[in-house]
């Protein structure tokens, strides 16, 4: 039941990277979704994320479906409400905004999704979810009603990553939204890298392998490419070179 988060941890331990393609169903025609999901195998990522800040659940599910049935690679839902879940995925991140103080997305829409959750066989992974600015307001604040944290205090990030470890989150996820004008910087990530023994998950703003080199080698585990990658294809090969090169390295010495 453990299968997802377990290759998470697996990965932090040894220093193994790996990315994950996310896709919103609400930004992905058809066409593009064949595309993006033959452009993801072809590059090797080791997930898909779905899921986004307004779409409906039956969008959600038809997505899942047709991955599920093209691949092997794990779907993991990544949730903007609790009414998007769909039982054929491989498990869930069960987000709880760390960053923010909207108690709905603390616990609100936790207590809704927990029945439907419980009686599936869904893996859920306790996930502590921290929004970055990123220069400009993006959909994930504006549907939240939050303010996240400020991209230049790492103090700030550090503490709220503790306290979701402390609080009993098995992954913390930096994320400075779809359609970020900047990443998270490499030292912000670098310095919740050093306070925490979790998975570290790192997405938004994410452009280029360059982008993915900084955070990897400040201590991201996983990478999430969004929106990025549906506009640019190409952007997955250079992901993707990013990172198997870094663990090609990484087995040589």
């Amino acid at each position: 039941m453990s299968k997802i988060l377990n290759s998470f941890f697996e990965k932090s331990r040894f220093g193994k990277k790996a990315f994950a393609v996310l896709i919103d169903p609400d930004d992905v025609e058809e066409s593009g979704l064949v595309n993006l999901v033959n452009a993801a195998i072809e590059t090797k990522a080791d997930y898909f994320f779905v899921g986004g800040s307004l779409v409906a659940t039956g969008e959600v599910g038809k997505v899942v479906d047709f991955i599920k049935s093209y691949c092997e690679i794990p779907v993991v839902l990544f949730p903007g409400n609790a009414i998007q879940i769909h039982t054929e995925a491989d498990a869930i991140l069960f987000l709880s905004l760390i960053s923010g103080r909207n108690p709905d997305l603390l616990i609100g829409q936790h207590v809704v999704s927990a029945p439907i959750l419980k009686r599936s066989q869904l893996e859920v992974i306790p996930t502590g979810y921290m929004l970055i600015h990123s220069g400009r307001p993006t959909s994930v604040t504006y549907m939240s009603n939050t303010q996240p944290i400020p991209s230049d205090k790492s103090t700030l990030a550090v503490s709220t990553a503790m306290a979701g470890e402390m609080l009993g989150m098995q992954v913390i996820y930096m994320d400075a939204g779809s359609g970020a004008e900047k990443p998270i910087s490499g030292k912000m990530i670098k310095q919740v890298r050093s306070n925490i023994d979790l998975p570290l998950i790192v997405g938004g703003g994410l452009r280029n392998g360059r982008h993915v080199k900084e955070a990897i080698l400040a201590g991201a585990d996983i990478v999430v490419i969004g929106n990025g990658a549906q506009k640019n294809l190409s952007l997955l090969t250079e992901v993707s070179d990013t990172i198997h090169l870094f663990n090609a390295e990484l087995n040589v010495n």
